[in-house]
């Protein structure tokens, strides 16, 4: 993983909810589109707050979008 241990599945409940873009999850979370990519990229760890936020806009629970990926 590039440089967070949280994993996501952002990019797989945008395109089950219709093929949302980026763009559009951004506006919905109140980011820049430049953070969702960072975020699907693995880049970077969200915030609790904003971590909710997006599950919110894409109509999930958190656990179903993220995920953490436990250091051996």
């Amino acid at each position: 993983m590039a440089g967070t241990a949280i994993g996501n599945e952002i990019r797989r409940l945008r395109f089950a909810r219709g093929e949302m873009t980026q763009q559009a999850l951004a506006d919905a979370c109140g980011v820049t589109r430049q953070t969702i990519i960072a975020l699907e990229a693995g880049r970077y760890a969200p915030s609790l707050e904003l971590g909710f936020r997006i599950a919110d806009a894409l109509g999930v629970r958190i656990e179903e979008v993220f995920h953490w990926n436990k250091p051996e």
